[in-house]
């Protein structure tokens, strides 16, 4: 990795999903590693981990890219939906109302090589102020163990610890975490729209 190359975060498009069904399985197995059981992991990339075209289909998904090539991705979503991939959706995704729900933050992965760069950083500063401006006031995620840190220095609190069930039978430990859109910290500035104008 060339520490000078610039990141670019953009909206997802429906050509990207090819990279991102192998980008999701090659983060979630480095970077899971020592969290999750090796059967674990596996389970979890068969069951819940993989992109959710609905998001991709909203405009609410990015990618992070270097020189063209997808290093990162991770959304939000103004839907009902809190986590896991094509594989796991229900047949209807309702809408969120903003004035009363908070807006979902969604399935960020990040090439390991890339890891501990600021990218899953760059890409949450672009939901939160997506969320901002469709007039959401309240964010809400599942996080794995590994995301967990990522999302607490950006002002998420935990606020429920459960075994998400996989059919296999066996679970996946994650957080669920919240915060306000607008926390007054740093991680919280606006930042300029990664949709063209």
């Amino acid at each position: 990795m060339d520490e000078n190359t610039m990141i670019q975060i953009r909206p997802a498009t429906l050509t990207d999903v090819p990279l991102l069904r192998e980008l999701i399985p090659r983060s979630v197995r480095a970077l899971s590693a020592t969290y999750y059981t090796p059967t674990q992991i596996e389970s979890a990339i068969r069951h819940i981990f993989g992109p959710d075209t609905q998001l991709i289909a909203d405009g609410t998904y990015f990618v992070a890219t270097s020189a063209e090539t997808i290093v990162g991705c991770g959304g939000w979503s103004a839907r009902r939906t809190l986590y896991g991939g094509d594989q796991m959706k229900p047949a209807e995704d309702p809408p969120l109302d903003p004035t009363r729900d908070a807006a979902r933050i969604r399935a960020f992965f990040v090439d390991p090589a890339w890891a501990r760069h600021g990218i899953g950083g760059q890409i949450l500063d672009a939901c939160i102020n997506a969320a901002r401006l469709r007039s959401f006031r309240r964010l809400e995620l599942i996080a794995t163990l590994p995301g967990e840190p990522l999302y607490a220095a950006f002002g998420f609190a935990p606020c429920e610890r459960f075994e998400a069930p996989l059919p296999d039978g066996l679970t996946l430990p994650v957080v669920r975490m919240v915060r306000p859109v607008d926390v007054g910290d740093s991680r919280s500035r606006p930042v300029p729209s990664p949709y063209p104008s």
